[in-house]
């Protein structure tokens, strides 16, 4: 680091990886800068992402009655007559108090932030413009990138935001639409698709490959499969989208099969695209992909040396919660400051309703692998807790390796899973076995206990085999 450049650390982007690189660099004493638009404190995930769509989620599933009905019947509601404003007005509220925090916690740790854009005018230097007309440079010794993406938008695709709209229009919407189609299955896609069933919007999923999910347990997506159809989900799978047509009243989504498929609106997930365009990347002496991701090394360096890059801008697994640790192990890295290196087990929560978690390996992967395993389930209606929030569906899933007894997969369908599978990763990071599990005493009632009755299915069917095979 040197006194001759205006920082130390500049850090282009607020959201996650921006925050976690600024503050964790200004622990380590050096001076930093942090560039964001004005109005997007907090980046894409706190304005028009992750926790907008969260919250809508939580607002979904009160408002509606939904995670009641198991107990005081199918037409329990809250609210009737539920309204964009409902939903808005929560997430409106958590938005503001998370960008106050994030304004706090950069202002408590002595990070200058710098309204407007960024782009390189050399590896070093980089032109701020506010967005008013007016542009300053600065210089930095090290630079972090942590611009994110925004959603694709398909040139062929006539976007109003509307009734053709992405991820980014849902809190735009005027009104909760009657029917909507959604062009895509994956996460984001899939996360809204059973939000908006919830609120009894009649949803259309298309989707080009034959299963969504594809990640994720088979067991776990079938069993989402079929919640999504009771909300009355329409799957189309190995379907392509050709054309989408905008009328007075709606749209028509044409399908190249010729199917034809009317809705008040099209929510396009077709995936994500890395915010670099305005950098001017080239002038530092780096490049980008196509889908505008910036290819680094295992520390988060780019081909330039002093050039960092973070989150979702460098594609998989574009998650918050990654994010977060790539910038703070980017900026130790920086300031050449020793950090360990993220750990390879990293857990993935998505979102609908009912929520997935996992983390490890699913059955086909050990399966193709040839890796031998057991399985241990535990259903939540066979647990108190099940019962008294009215959880009759959820599972917890656990992969044993009857050889060393370790734990090789956690998968998690239903309340709380996102929670849930923390203590599996716990028991796993550390090394555990299945045996922990079993030996170990959990409160009573919890949602937790179902790892122990897991861990004791999986174990009496491995002693099952070893009294045959003794």
């Amino acid at each position: 680091m040197t006194d001759m450049s205006d920082f130390d650390v500049l850090v282009l982007g607020s959201g996650p990886g921006g925050q976690r690189a600024a503050i964790a660099a200004a622990k380590l004493g050096a001076r930093v800068g942090l560039v964001e638009r004005r109005t997007m404190m907090g980046g894409v995930c706190i304005n028009t992402g992750t926790i907008p769509s969260k919250t809508l989620r939580e607002a979904v599933l009160y408002l509606t009655g939904m995670s009641q009905r198991e107990l005081y019947g199918q037409s329990y509601r809250v609210k009737d007559e539920i309204t964009i404003g409902d939903l808005t007005a929560r997430t409106s509220h958590v938005v503001g108090r998370e960008v106050d925090v994030i304004r706090a916690q950069l202002t408590r740790n002595g990070i200058t932030v710098l309204p407007g854009m960024g782009k390189f005018i050399d590896r070093h230097t980089l032109q701020i413009s506010d967005g008013t007309g007016h542009a300053r440079s600065v210089t930095a010794d090290k630079v972090v990138i942590a611009t994110g993406t925004s959603p694709a938008r398909p040139p062929t695709v006539d976007f109003d935001d509307q009734t053709i709209i992405d991820s980014d229009g849902i809190l735009g919407l005027e009104r909760i639409p009657r029917s909507m189609v959604v062009v895509g299955a994956g996460v984001i896609g899939i996360e809204y698709a059973s939000m908006f069933a919830g609120l009894g919007t009649k949803v259309t999923v298309i989707e080009q490959r034959m299963r969504m999910l594809e990640f994720c347990d088979t067991e776990v997506v079938e069993a989402l499969k079929y919640h999504l159809r009771d909300l009355a989900v329409t799957f189309r799978f190995g379907e392509t989208v050709t054309a989408v047509e905008r009328y007075a009243k709606g749209t028509v989504t044409i399908l190249e099969s010729g199917k034809k498929i009317p809705a008040e609106t099209v929510l396009y997930s077709a995936g994500r695209q890395g915010m670099t365009d305005h950098l001017d990347l080239p002038a530092a002496g780096l490049s980008a992909d196509k889908r505008g991701r910036i290819t680094v090394d295992d520390t988060f360096r780019t081909e330039v040396d002093n050039i960092y890059a973070v989150g979702d801008v460098i594609g998989f697994p574009a998650l918050a919660a990654t994010s977060m640790e790539q910038g703070r192990l980017a900026a130790h890295h920086a300031c050449g400051e020793p950090a360990h290196p993220m750990h390879e087990l990293q857990p993935i929560g998505i979102y609908t309703i009912p929520e997935i978690s996992y983390i490890g390996r699913t059955e086909d992967e050990l399966t193709e692998e040839r890796i031998p395993f057991e399985v241990g389930v535990s259903r939540y209606r066979e647990l108190a807790r099940g019962q008294i929030i009215g959880d009759s569906y959820g599972v917890l899933k656990l992969l044993v390796s009857p050889d060393t007894r370790s734990l090789l997969g956690v998968h998690v369908f239903g309340t709380g899973a996102t929670e849930l599978v923390h203590i599996g990763q716990a028991v796993m990071g550390l090394g555990g076995t299945v045996d922990y599990l079993v030996d170990t005493v959990f409160n009573y009632p919890t949602l937790a206990e179902s790892y122990k009755v897991a861990a004791l299915d999986a174990t009496n069917k491995i002693r099952q085999v070893n009294q045959l095979t003794d």
